[in-house]
């Protein structure tokens, strides 16, 4: 929950390995098997290769197949950008979500049954909570007043508590030494600047589009599509990594690709990501792998 068609690039393109060519007088592409005593030599090919390549026919005689097996280099995925989701991607921000909706409510009704379905609302935004509850309750406050009166109350839980997933701050260190990075959240700029505030995360993440700066929350793609410009990169160039089905089909819809972790959702909730993963070391392999 936060506060406030060109066709996607396939999952199979993310860090397709690519056979080498060989070196000599072959059009067809020959495996890099990898010895440890003498560095890469070509996997056995047919005899006439070897003789047409200068290597001795019996140079693999008694070799180990397990040595002559292709050692494939990973490709860098070729994204410019990686734009992050902020609640339940970055902070661990639903459950506090939740209590503090939980608390203006209680406020506002004196403990009667309030009748919002919290949950539905995850990586949607907090306006579409307060439109609901305002349609089934009149309450005298404006929905400018009741936004401000709940992100209040989350802000002093996200100072006292300063949840941040754990492996994020190490992880944006990385991917910020290969990527442009942003976020592209529902929440308002006063929130997200807040986030990331939080272990001078903003330093990695200098570019932020909020809700507040497009016409559409999420579902729609107006907020990652807004993202991109703010980066300078094209859609189809930038990688988002989401924690809701909301920001999932807001990120297709943008025409990028997307990374659902299972932060805030099951994994079928998600299926319609081009990745489903479940921890932030699967992110890093996929954005990140060995070379």
């Amino acid at each position: 929950m936060s506060s406030a068609t060109a066709s996607p690039r396939s999952s199979s393109a993310v860090g397709k390995a690519r056979s080498p060519r060989a070196n000599c007088g072959s059009d067809s592409p020959t495996a890099i098997a990898t010895r440890p005593d003498s560095g890469d030599v070509p996997a056995t090919p047919p005899v006439g290769r070897n003789r047409r390549c200068g290597i001795p026919p019996d140079l693999f005689q008694g070799v180990s197949p397990d040595i002559l097996r292709p050692q494939l280099k990973t490709k860098v995925p070729d994204f410019a950008a990686v734009i992050f989701d902020l609640d339940g991607v970055i902070v661990d921000s639903e459950p506090r979500h939740f209590a503090s909706f939980e608390q203006v409510f209680a406020e506002l009704l004196e403990g009667r049954p309030h009748g919002i379905d919290l949950p539905s609302y995850i990586g949607r935004s907090d306006e579409l909570v307060w439109l609901d509850f305002i349609e089934r309750h009149q309450p005298a406050q404006s929905l400018a007043e009741l936004t401000r009166w709940k992100q209040d109350h989350y802000l002093r839980i996200i100072r006292a508590e300063q949840p941040l997933f754990p492996d994020i701050p190490p992880l944006v260190r990385r991917l910020a030494q290969v990527y442009r990075l942003a976020v592209a959240s529902g929440s308002v700029h006063r929130v997200i600047a807040e986030v990331l505030a939080l272990q001078d995360l903003r330093t990695h993440i200098p570019v932020v589009a909020s809700v507040e700066d497009v016409g559409r929350a999420k579902p729609a793609p107006d907020v990652f599509l807004h993202a991109a410009s703010l980066l300078g990169v094209h859609p189809s160039e930038c990688c988002v990594i989401e924690d809701s089905a909301a920001g999932v089909t807001a990120g297709r819809a943008a025409g990028m690709t997307v990374i659902a972790i299972t932060n805030s959702l099951p994994e079928d909730r998600l299926r319609d990501a081009h990745h489903v993963v479940r921890t932030y070391a699967e992110i890093e392999r996929i954005l990140l792998p060995a070379t």
